[in-house]
């Protein structure tokens, strides 16, 4: 039997409890995930892609024993179909909060199903508890001096302290 690949695409600036959640819920299903740290020229990140790659590494010890070995980050800079491919995958793993995120990923993956008809899609419903976790917000609220440690993990939540200090 083949190896089950999932890839995880995303820009992880910075990687949140609701990201942990979904990274989690995808290794029950995959015998190996890729989290695939998008790096776009054209959009500017809080973390470079390094500070990202660091926080993903420190906080894959929180998904339990055994489970950080399942991982492998990688970048990417063209489309999540060719990173896709390029790791091996065979579906693609993405996370829904609501409905709208269900509106906007059924497009995603019709989209990219014309492209790549071999690689699937995956849709896994977050946890009630991180549901209203975005990067976007935390961000905003962190940029702000608010308290984030209700939506990252903790290695996070520092990395974030130091950068507004």
């Amino acid at each position: 039997m083949s190896k089950r690949i999932g890839i995880y695409p995303g820009s992880f600036d910075p990687i949140t409890l609701g990201h942990m959640d979904i990274l989690k819920q995808s290794l029950s299903i995959a015998d190996e995930v890729v989290v695939a740290i998008g790096t776009h020229a054209g959009k500017a990140a809080m973390f470079s892609f390094d500070e990202r790659v660091e926080m993903v590494d420190n906080v894959l010890s929180d998904l339990g024993e055994g489970m950080k070995e399942r991982v492998k980050v990688v970048s990417f800079d063209n489309l999540a179909v060719v990173a896709a491919r390029s790791a091996g995958a065979g579906f693609m793993i993405r996370g829904l909060r609501d409905g709208t995120d269900l509106d906007y990923e059924m497009q995603l993956a019709g989209m990219n199903g014309a492209m790549a008809p071999e690689i699937g899609t995956v849709y896994l419903p977050a946890s009630p508890s991180v549901r209203p976790i975005t990067a976007t917000l935390v961000r905003q609220i962190a940029t702000l001096g608010g308290d984030v440690s209700k939506f990252v993990p903790q290695y996070v939540e520092k990395m974030l302290r130091n950068k507004f200090s």
